[in-house]
């Protein structure tokens, strides 16, 4: 873990909306800006559009899921989780960091996928950001 020094302007975003295509086998987790008209689309994994459907959705889980449980123990740990940040995209791959402030003050970068760092920051009431640079390369990749 390193200190957080975001490296270009962040974009605060939105879950806008969960897609399953059954036929390609794909979950997607569609991104929106807020208060402006850029998209970020993101394929995850099964297990991960369950828990971002899930919280999107009310449903409580009867026991804790993986998501509920690194919030909890970011909290027992005396941390809360300030915001998640979708960093980059490379070779098709996205990256992102979950930020924390630890009891002393100070904030703290995790590496995490996307898909987690969104599950955790919906369970955790974190904002999601993206770095501006990731929505500029997406929307000229779709023509956009």
């Amino acid at each position: 873990m390193s200190e957080a020094q975001p490296s270009n302007h962040l974009v605060q975003v939105d879950v806008s909306r969960i897609r399953i295509d059954e036929r390609r086998g794909e979950q997607v987790v569609v991104l929106k800006e807020r208060g402006g008209n850029r998209f970020l689309p993101i394929i995850i994994g099964i297990s991960e559009v369950t828990a971002i459907k899930m919280k999107v959705s009310g449903i409580q889980p009867p026991r804790p899921l993986t998501h509920d449980l690194l919030r909890e123990t970011i909290a027992q740990l005396g941390a809360t989780l300030q915001r998640i940040v979708i960093t980059k995209l490379e070779f098709n791959t996205f990256f992102a960091q979950l930020i924390l402030q630890t009891k002393g003050g100070e904030l703290r970068e995790v590496d995490a996928r996307p898909s987690d760092a969104i599950a955790v920051a919906l369970r955790a009431d974190a904002p999601i950001f993206v770095a501006d640079d990731v929505l500029t390369q997406v929307a000229s990749s779709y023509g956009l």
